[in-house]
């Protein structure tokens, strides 16, 4: 290679060149050519290490001078740095590996030189000339052109000079072997043969192509082989590449795939006595820790038991159990609240915990890898990831926790049944032949009595995640083949006579409705045929369902009128409510069923949607539960109901009711009862029985997401725009029936024009008062028609029931006689009438002109006209409670119902159940001598709810009360809800328990001290920690027990606080102040676990042991596994509590002024105070993270994610301005330090990739802070997730420490 340069013209490197001639020439020593070669070099001003003389030396080498005495020349340049050792290796590499054949003796001196001078850089990238060095490094080995990489700071011109180093030495071992003509590529990326390059001719030792060469060559190769091993496994170097593996995958990916194919077809590397294939392959596997995050803050034993190997709940203790509450807690608690029967979501919480999705979504991206690799020539075959390996072996291990299995004596039935079905399977009896229905378990052996991995295991093979294999499990089942009965009982119909081809009787109709379809199901793959191409045109094949619930779905598709009405009535039978393992099938049937398809011969004007009414109110009526609507709200089906029932509501609503249908049971079916049962499930669906002051509370909305019909149709819109495009899609569409047919197209609001209007109407009731009430317009007429058939029987002077100053109808109860005539109107005409018929009674009976019994009588007779009507009564009147205009009536027993017969009673087992959860408010009336009294409005809904009769017909229309009467009741003073609770246990005493916990849960709707106790309660019950012994064990089963228990001798059983908790929390009014009691419960239960619940004086009797650590009787890592439970316990609470809103709050805000605040946590001096301090930060650290999980996730799927990068970032930001000195904390340094340390280490363990989306000079300056604490491990494993952008400073780091 030419050397230019400005000294080259006054003949300098002349000179060199001679001076090194000569010393050859003489065979002189090496060290004093370099003496006398850095004496020239400094006496003309040039700056070393010399970029010119590294060029030179190579270029001398290479091959002319190919001698030993020139190379010791050239190592002596290395080691006394005149020339840079990353730049004579760059350019022998170019020179050297292309002609190791021709020169096998240079490729083995390359090696040794890297060896030397190939794992220490220390001095070479931040040395004199390093950027002019680094430049021609990247010049020689065209760095930025294969890596594309725009960032060109030295450390990361450092990571790819590595790798590249590696690469060439992997690459030229596989072309020794004639294995590189395996890879994709079929050739390296560098020169690795001479004929790529112009090769100098002369052999300096005369070498040839003999016996003794080719020996060389394979030892030059097995030593190749050995280096790169080296690379991977020293300190320094493997560091440096796992930088590489983070931030350049694509170029990893090859190089692993090369790495590969070298272990496994290198005979080389097989016969190695330094290296084997294995450990090649494990030192680039991607489970190989490599960067460490042991903080230097304690001990390498005491870290070991704080962070506990990563994970956010383990530990090294696993006293009392409590080690698994910390794993469980946070989802006990997300499924019983998920579970409760008032609240509707509108996401999926089966999706959210369900295993089934995990392992989906990890065998779609399988399939999709296999479908794109061009090896791949399977047409159709399930591929297993070890996560479903992973399901099985836990499920066969389970077996051995009988004492865990036992089945809830709700479900033991069906758990007998699923090992009966077992059982008759491994005898050889199909389950579909009948034989299983008809028997009873009775008729089995004694021991077949099933458990819950029976109802595990079937609702897995539902799922397609097990075959009938698992039948033959060691111990699965107990009993013998030959045990089973032969004999097969008379034909009994069932769900086999239907699938053999009977027809769909009633009789038969009968016992499809009370029995679930079968749990054995058919894996059939078929063609895919209709489906959107651009969405999945990659899916070729997928699996469904094909029981007998999807014959019940063909006949309501495509059966006779008379046996569609039956199907739908099956399908929201037993298979809906019982049948767990197919109710995600039969809700999709059901919600595409309430959509049907336009007949194609249909010709008629009006919508397609009132042929289909019976068949549709049937539906309706089959899903209006409270128990099925929680159904469709695990399943995360909402959104697309809502979207179901929104045509159904504009077209019924809209039809005036001059047509009917005779149902088979003889009843008539008018439009408007299609209506009432659509349009109350649908309200059912959104939050509309809040209460107004709800909506207008600023800034601190009370929990929960406000649902509103265009939230559900925004959310439904966009799932069925993006469905398919995520992995776990994919695999569902593939269970899903190929009948199925869900319009993709998108609706909005605008597309329901009554329906829009009658909700800015009930949104404008709820704003303000009401108004707008024309005389002699259509709705003035329907107004005076309603208040007429409302009190037609009231005998009055004539005088009007609304004031005429008010604009409202001037009609009394003596008006007109044809009000039945003009009531025939669509059901959305008197929707928008009844608020103004609502307004004009409640002033009436304000007045005096109505008596309550005659308002409730009215409002009865409104209700039955039009049962949609209790939603706008709901309403109107909730708004007209938070108003406060309405003076309180007393509930004398003469005017309105009396509460008295048992108002203290209920008062008495209110504050019984709060006291058991250590609940104590003083301030609540009991049995005071002031009679019972309620808001006028509210006192006309309790009057008009208890007239009702409990039946089937009116419980769909009550649960939609119900709600809303609670949430009222809520917001009043005490003690309107226990007086309601009163009255209704009067009217149903067997649901007197229920109704005196639902009062007790609005102590803390008015009491801001009885939430800050019961939060308190449920630290102390779940870390052992209470003076009760219901409590004193501690963990989950503490803080929830076991749920809402019926009376004892003793009265009414204690509920558990968790479980009070999680039904209160959405009425809690100011969720702000949430975080900081939880988070000052936190470190006040720190404390008490330090001091393990013992008087002060007992704490500071501390004492070593071998076993570690012991401040009174609890050890280090005993006390980290209840401030880890705490921890758990903590933030568990702030998600369910405010969700993402709430854990932004606290990331944002209070942390960082609880920092900046003096607490007196730790202070109580001795070695008990700094433990406090200490373990008070790995709780916080613990927590905010586990904060972070649960609103973000740890990757991007969330949307929630999105807010992350914001949020988090000003935290690290908060962090690093602190260690940097820039903000003065109040907080003990102990505290401060510990928190610090355990949030970092738990985000690089636990959520790597939240770096990738914060700030680099974030990073870069928390690193220099952890750095001042000597926390270089820890700075080192930030930097080295935070991304290309990070991945220089992380070299340069690594190459310090």
């Amino acid at each position: 290679m030419e050397v230019s340069s400005e000294e080259e013209g006054s003949g300098l490197w002349d000179g060199v060149l001679e001076l090194t001639k000569s010393a050859q020439d003489k065979n002189g020593d090496a060290l004093l050519w370099a003496v006398q070669l850095s004496g020239s070099l400094c006496s003309a001003g040039v700056n070393l290490p010399s970029v010119e003389l590294a060029h030179l030396l190579v270029s001398h080498i290479c091959f002319d001078n190919h001698v030993p005495i020139t190379w010791k020349f050239l190592e002596k340049a290395l080691t006394v740095k005149l020339a840079p050792p990353m730049l004579v290796l760059a350019l022998l590499s170019t020179r050297v590996i292309p002609n190791r054949q021709h020169q096998p003796g240079a490729y083995r001196l390359y090696m040794e030189l890297l060896k030397r001078h190939a794992f220490s850089f220390s001095s070479q990238i931040h040395g004199p000339n390093s950027q002019k060095i680094m430049k021609s490094i990247d010049d020689i080995l065209h760095l930025s052109q294969i890596y594309g990489l725009q960032v060109r700071e030295p450390g990361v011109l450092l990571v790819e000079f590595v790798f590249s180093i590696v690469w060439q030495l992997l690459d030229a071992s596989l072309d020794d072997e004639r294995l590189l003509e395996l890879t994709p590529e079929k050739q390296s990326r560098w020169p690795t043969k001479a004929q790529d390059m112009e090769v100098d001719g002369h052999d300096s030792f005369s070498e040839k192509r003999t016996e003794y060469n080719e020996g060389l060559q394979k030892v030059n190769t097995a030593m190749a082989i050995e280096v790169i091993g080296e690379f991977l496994q020293n300190k320094v170097t493997s560091r440096i590449l796992y930088l590489a593996r983070r931030n350049m995958q694509s170029h990893w990916g090859g190089f692993t795939l090369r790495l590969q194919l070298l272990a496994a077809k290198s005979a080389v590397l097989r016969d190695s006595k330094h290296i084997t294939p294995e450990t090649l392959l494990q030192l680039t596997s991607d489970a190989r820790i490599v960067l460490s995050r042991e903080c230097k803050t304690m001990s390498g034993k005491e870290f070991h038991a704080v962070m506990a190997s990563g994970s956010l709940t383990s530990s090294a203790s696993q006293s009392h159990g409590l080690v698994w509450s910390s794993i469980w807690l946070p989802v006990d608690l997300f499924l019983e609240d998920a579970m409760d029967g008032s609240e509707v979501a509108a996401t999926s919480a089966v999706e959210i915990l369900t295993v089934a999705n995990i392992i989906e979504e990890e065998e779609c991206e399988l399939i999709d890898e296999t479908e794109r690799s061009p090896a791949n020539q399977r047409k159709e075959k399930q591929v297993l990831g070890k996560r479903r390996k992973a399901l099985v072996t836990s499920l066969q291990l389970l077996g051995n926790f009988d004492g865990l299995l036992t089945a809830p004596q709700a479900v033991t039935s069906v758990a007998n049944q699923a090992a009966a079905k077992a059982i008759m399977s491994i005898s050889g009896i199909p389950v579909g032949n009948g034989y299983y229905e008809c028997m009873s378990v009775n008729d089995m052996p004694m021991n077949c009595s099933g458990n819950m991995r029976h109802l595990i295991v079937e609702a897995c093979i539902a799922r397609n995640l097990l075959d009938t294999s698992a039948y033959f499990w060691p111990g699965y089942v107990n009993a013998r083949s030959n045990q089973v009965p032969r004999s097969v009982p008379g034909q009994v119909p069932g769900w086999s006579s239907l699938m053999k081809g009977s027809p769909l009787t009633p009789p038969l109709a009968n016992v499809l409705v009370a029995t679930t379809a079968s749990r054995c199901f058919e894996v059939v793959v078929v063609k895919l045929t209709v489906i959107n191409p651009e969405t999945w045109a990659s899916v070729k094949y997928f699996f469904f369902l094909k029981p007998e619930i999807e014959k019940i779905y063909e006949i309501a598709l495509n059966g006779p009128n008379d046996e569609k009405i039956s199907a739908a009535t099956i399908l929201c039978g037993a298979s809906l409510v019982r049948g767990w393992n197919i109710q995600e099938h039969v809700i999709v049937f059901i919600t595409s069923l309430l959509s049907p398809p336009v007949p194609p011969d249909y010709s008629g004007s009006d919508s397609h949607l009132i042929s289909y009414a019976p068949f549709l109110n049937c539906l309706l009526v089959g899903i209006s539960t409270v128990d099925v609507v929680q159904i469709f709200s695990l399943q995360g089906l909402v959104p697309l109901l809502a979207g179901a029932l929104m045509p159904i509501c504009e077209v019924f609503g809209s039809c005036v009711p001059n047509m009917s249908w005779t149902l088979t049971t003889g009843e008539e079916l008018s439009c408007h009862a299609v209506f009432c049962n659509a349009f109350t499930l649908l309200l059912k669906l959104w939050k509309f029985d809040h209460p107004p002051l709800e909506h207008v509370m600023g800034d601190a909305p009370p929990v929960g997401s406000q649902l509103s019909p265009e939230y559900l149709l925004s959310v439904r819109n966009l799932r069925l725009s993006s469905f398919g495009k995520l992995p776990r899609d994919r695999m569902k569409s593939r269970r899903l029936s190929r009948l199925l047919r869900f319009s993709i197209e998108p609706i909005f609001m605008d597309t329901f024009p009554r329906l829009k209007l009658w909700y800015r109407q009930h949104q404008k009731c709820i704003a303000s008062s009401l108004c707008g009430l024309v005389s002699g317009t259509p709705v003035h007429q329907i107004v005076d028609a309603l208040l007429n058939m409302m009190f037609r029987k009231i005998n009055r002077s004539g005088q009007p029931l609304t004031p005429t100053t008010s604009g409202s109808s001037t009609s009394s109860v003596s008006g007109t006689q044809d009000a039945s005539i003009r009531l025939e109107v669509p059901a959305w005409d008197i929707l928008e009438a009844t608020p103004f018929v609502l307004d004009a009674a409640l002033t009436a009976c304000a007045n005096g002109r109505l008596s309550p019994r005659e308002l409730a009588t009215g409002l009865k007779d409104l209700a039955d006209f039009l049962p949609a009507t209790l939603a706008t009564i709901v309403s109107y009147f909730s708004a007209e409670v938070t108003r406060g205009v309405w003076k309180p009536v007393i509930m004398n027993g003469t005017d309105w119902p009396s509460p008295a017969a048992n108002l203290s009673i209920v008062e008495q087992q209110i504050k019984k159940i709060l006291a058991a959860t250590g609940v104590d408010v003083p301030s609540l009336a009991i049995g005071g001598s002031s009679p019972a009294s309620l808001p006028l409005p509210l006192a006309a809904i309790v009057s008009l709810t208890i007239t009702y009769k409990l039946d089937r017909s009116t419980e769909r229309f009550l649960t939609m009360v119900g709600p809303a009467l609670y949430s009222l009741a809520s917001g009043c003073p005490w003690p309107c809800m226990p007086v309601i609770a009163s009255l209704w246990a009067q009217k149903v005493k067997r649901w007197g328990d229920f109704l005196v916990f639902t009062a007790s849960r609005t102590v803390f709707h008015h009491s801001s001290d009885a939430v800050v106790q019961l939060l308190k309660s449920c630290f102390t019950s779940t870390l052992g920690l209470s003076s009760s012994h219901i409590y004193s064990n501690g963990g989950v089963g503490a803080l929830l027990g076991h749920g809402f228990g019926s009376p004892s001798c003793g009265g009414i059983t204690p509920v558990a606080p968790g479980i009070l908790y999680l039904r209160v929390h959405r009425s809690i009014r100011d969720v702000m102040f949430m975080t900081e009691e939880i988070l000052s419960l936190l470190m006040f239960s720190v404390r008490d676990i330090v001091s393990s619940g013992l008087p002060k004086d007992k704490v500071e009797k501390l004492k070593k042991t071998k076993y570690g650590m012991r401040y009174g009787q609890v050890s280090l890592a005993e006390a980290m596994t209840r401030v880890k439970l705490a921890a758990s316990l903590g933030a568990s609470l702030v998600w369910i509590s405010g969700g993402p809103s709430l854990v932004q709050s606290l990331i944002k805000e209070t942390l960082p002024s609880w920092f900046l605040s003096v607490h007196e946590l730790g202070q109580e001096g001795g070695e008990s105070g700094g433990m406090v301090a200490m373990l008070g930060g790995y709780a916080l650290a613990y927590f905010a993270v586990l904060c972070g999980t649960f609103a973000w996730g740890v990757d991007s799927v969330l949307p929630a994610s999105k807010r992350r990068p914001k949020i988090l970032g000003a935290h690290l930001e908060f962090l690093a301005s602190a260690l940097d000195g820039k903000i003065s904390l109040g907080c003990d340094c102990a505290t401060w330090r510990a928190y610090v340390s355990g949030f970092v280490s738990l985000m690089v363990g636990c959520a790597p990739l939240w770096m990738l989306e914060i700030n680099v000079d974030v990073l870069k300056s928390l690193s220099r802070g952890l750095r001042q604490w000597n926390e270089e491990e820890l700075a080192l494993a930030l930097l080295g997730l935070g991304g290309i952008g990070a991945m220089g400073a992380a070299a340069e780091l690594i190459i310090e420490i």
